[in-house]
């Protein structure tokens, strides 16, 4: 019998290593991921832990203040953007997603009190001005690190979080999310770990 959760979690990672080594090579996967998570989107919300966003959640506990603007990457069915938009009612929250099917059901999850707009969007090239968000949040996401830059305003913060640490389908290790970020001028790198995994958040440099 062919298992197919588990040849899933072996192409998130493959995706992920790829992406993150070769950008270019995203575009490679980029419709197979899509398809994927098409097609997981009606049952994603039931295969969400109770401590999954435990990291997410410590990371956050360590921004020295609350942001206004603020992007969830990957968002999913809205699970990280609804955290956020709960944890900072006064910020404006974007959550993106390359599938749709992930987004319909984020917007059906998210009660009408709370400030969420959800677009869909690839990570590799967000359509969002340069500088636009004080807050960059990762859930088991894919990180497009130059496109993390740009979008940061500075002063600003990225923050990526793995519910399940390194056994997380979808993970970059802390060491390399520190080489990489501090190669586009992040400083001040907090490491978390919470529950079952771990989380890294970072602040964008203010030009002197």
């Amino acid at each position: 019998m062919i298992d197919r959760a588990a040849i899933g979690r072996r192409f998130a990672r493959l995706a992920t290593d790829a992406a993150v080594r070769s950008p270019f090579l995203w575009r490679l996967f980029r419709p197979f991921v899509r398809r994927q998570f098409d097609s997981l989107a009606p049952v994603w919300d039931s295969m969400r832990l109770e401590d999954t966003f435990a990291p997410y959640e410590a990371a956050l506990d360590r921004l020295p203040e609350k942001p206004a603007r603020i992007l969830d990457v990957g968002t999913g069915t809205g699970a990280g953007a609804l955290t956020l938009a709960r944890r900072f009612p006064a910020a404006t929250v974007v959550g993106v997603d390359l599938s749709d099917a992930m987004l319909a059901q984020a917007r059906r999850n998210t009660p009408a009190e709370l400030r969420v707009t959800y677009e869909r969007a690839d990570a590799s090239a967000l359509p969002f001005p340069d500088g636009s968000f004080e807050l960059v949040a990762h859930a088991n996401m894919i990180p497009f690190f130059d496109e993390v830059a740009r979008v940061v305003a500075p002063g600003g913060h990225a923050l990526f979080a793995f519910s399940s640490g390194a056994e997380t389908p979808i993970y970059v290790p802390p060491e390399r999310l520190r080489e990489q970020l501090s190669r586009r001028g992040f400083t001040d790198f907090a490491d978390v770990q919470a529950a079952r995994g771990n989380a890294l958040l970072a602040r964008k440099a203010v030009p002197a």
